[in-house]
């Protein structure tokens, strides 16, 4: 998906950010260790930047799901907003970090069928959330329960989507660049 609007706003650096925004981009810089194109345009509204990487942090922390798990839900949110930056990264997250297997990304990345059922409802669940703006169906819920998760993780896909929804949008206001640690999960 490509955004007709483009903010003219300079991505930020450390040099470059006024105080507020030079310590939400040092805060950013220690937890990944190097500040990614993302957060030197959010960071030109430091409480842009500030609520995403809280509730980044937060989701990663403390959410009921496994780290691969937590990769499906941001894939299926960012895929479907149509951000290739959040994409590219999450792919990467999933394969290097994650360790979610090749095929449960390429299905992830392209939309299709995923071949574990557990994964598959997760990923099903979230893309009701998405498609219904929070309003899924009793049966859309029992079916969710049924796969083994709980009203916990119907909580923590809410958290994720509007995660997703802070980080998806800058980049389509800001056409971001895809950082070159991303650069190999670019989206065709």
């Amino acid at each position: 998906m490509t955004a007709e609007a483009r903010l003219t706003l300079p991505a930020l650096t450390l040099e470059t950010a006024p105080p507020e925004a030079r310590a939400v981009l040092e805060t950013a810089k220690a937890q990944v260790g190097f500040i990614p194109n993302m957060y030197a345009n959010m960071a030109n509204a430091p409480g842009l930047l500030q609520t995403y990487l809280d509730g980044y942090a937060r989701f990663r922390a403390e959410s009921a799901l496994s780290p691969a798990e937590q990769e499906v839900v941001f894939l299926v949110i960012s895929r479907s907003n149509g951000c290739n930056y959040c994409t590219a990264a999450h792919s990467m997250i999933a394969d290097k970090m994650s360790k979610v297997p090749a095929d449960i990304l390429a299905a992830l990345r392209s939309g299709d069928t995923i071949n574990d059922p557990k994964l598959a409802a997760l990923a099903n669940f979230t893309q009701i959330m998405f498609d219904t703006r929070g309003l899924p169906t009793q049966k859309d819920l029992a079916s969710f329960h049924a796969a083994g998760y709980a009203d916990r993780h119907a909580l923590d896909i809410i958290l994720a989507m509007a995660v997703k929804t802070l980080s998806n949008y800058a980049n389509h206001l800001f056409h971001t660049e895809v950082d070159a640690a991303f650069a190999n999960y670019r989206v065709a």
